[in-house]
């Protein structure tokens, strides 16, 4: 059985589910409207259910025949902290917040994929049905393993997915090893000597000083890190300074880095802090550097790589697979889980072409077109990782 067919046959049940959760976001760890409707649709199947893991997360657990072996199913639920610019009926109706990134539409592929499983029970063992609260940038993953997730819900792989602007529906993409990149936020502050600015000789310029060392700090890639390697290092916030003839005592920078080794990340860190120091003491001033690593890098395990990419081939054809994707410099929070266990992580097409509009924009919106596809995958994995005894 192709489970793409079968769960085209309530498609539409899925697509109203996603467009009420697309109309209603809640952002990390406010996942409480959201996380009751999943435990809710569950439970209608008959999945034991458990409630807040990592404080508003969701496990449903599956069984079927005598297996021991487990595999873990996951799908992020969080919305983003932005204003939405559509203007279709199921548009966000929270002022300053939006499923800009497609979580409304992974949550709804997992529900598909636990009522397809739940209904055909064609696999021998145990499916965790992962619902992971604030992923972007909030630690949720974290969160769930600190409160125990896999010692309460033993996985042997874990899988996950990722709508794919640009991608034709029904096609899916991947590759073995480095995915995704890990991520780390940072915030910088140089403190200085302020004063009037037709007197700069009087003072301790943060602005000059953090402008020199922005410029510095791109260096780094090109210098430190080697030409087969990738790395990349972006200043996004620049705060200094509240009048036209006033040099402020005080600059704060802010942004992110990336990197798909964790050895690499280490290094540019550790670049990142010399640098701030020593210039900042060049000009009289000081440097101070809060660091914080987000994500790891997304590594895809090979064996559980081939087995998806295989599940999807078996789905859609072999020419809709993409097995060497090219790796992405974006991040996602499902890498603490797979640092955890091995697993794989997928993308799934959310449509190519005129009109297909990348995440984070205040103009997306998930192609409902594509969650049999979604869905289809989760379920097939869990079966071909659990497969039936006659």
């Amino acid at each position: 059985m192709n489970p793409i067919d079968h769960i085209r046959g309530f498609h539409d049940q899925l697509t109203a589910w996603r467009r009420d959760f697309h109309a209603h976001p809640e952002t990390g760890f406010e996942e409480h409207r959201t996380s009751a409707l999943v435990a809710e649709r569950l439970e209608s199947w008959g999945i034991e259910v458990h409630r807040g893991i990592g404080r508003t997360g969701v496990v449903g657990v599956l069984r079927s025949g005598k297996g021991n072996r487990a595999v873990g199913l996951r799908a992020d639920m969080d919305a983003l902290d932005m204003p939405e610019a559509n203007g279709f009926a199921h548009r966000s109706t929270v002022p300053g917040k939006m499923h800009g990134c497609g979580h409304d539409g992974h949550t709804t592929m997992l529900l598909g994929a636990a009522r397809y499983l739940a209904e055909t029970r064609n696999f021998d063992g145990i499916v965790h049905l992962i619902f992971q609260p604030a992923e972007e940038g909030q630690g949720g993953a974290q969160a769930m393993i600190a409160d125990g997730l896999f010692e309460r819900f033993p996985c042997d792989a874990v899988y996950g997915l990722h709508n794919r602007p640009g991608l034709p529906v029904g096609h899916y993409a991947i590759r073995p090893g480095a995915m995704m990149a890990g991520c780390a936020f940072f915030d910088l502050a140089i403190h200085g000597k302020g004063g009037h600015a037709a007197r700069p000789e009087a003072t301790v310029d943060p602005v000059v000083c953090a402008a020199q060392l922005i410029s510095a700090w791109q260096s780094i890639v090109g210098r430190n890190v080697a030409p087969n390697d990738t790395a990349v290092i972006s200043v996004t916030g620049f705060e200094a300074g509240t009048a036209y003839n006033v040099i402020p005592e005080r600059v704060a920078l802010r942004g992110t880095v990336r990197a798909f080794r964790t050895e690499t990340m280490r290094l540019l860190e550790e670049r990142m802090r010399g640098l701030a120091g020593s210039i900042a003491a060049g000009f009289g001033g000081a440097a101070e550097l809060d660091f914080r690593e987000i994500t790891v890098p997304v590594i895809n395990s090979p064996e559980q790589t081939a087995l998806i990419a295989d599940a999807a081939a078996a789905m859609v054809g072999e020419a809709h697979v993409d097995r060497d994707r090219i790796a992405a410099m974006g991040s996602e929070d499902f890498s603490w889980m797979m640092a955890e266990r091995p697993g794989a992580y997928i993308l799934v097409g959310n449509g190519a072409g005129e009109g297909s509009c990348e995440v984070h924009n205040p103009h997306y919106d998930f192609n409902d077109a594509a969650i049999p596809y979604g869905a289809g995958i989760l379920a097939a994995v869990a079966e071909r990782e659990l497969p039936a005894t006659g």
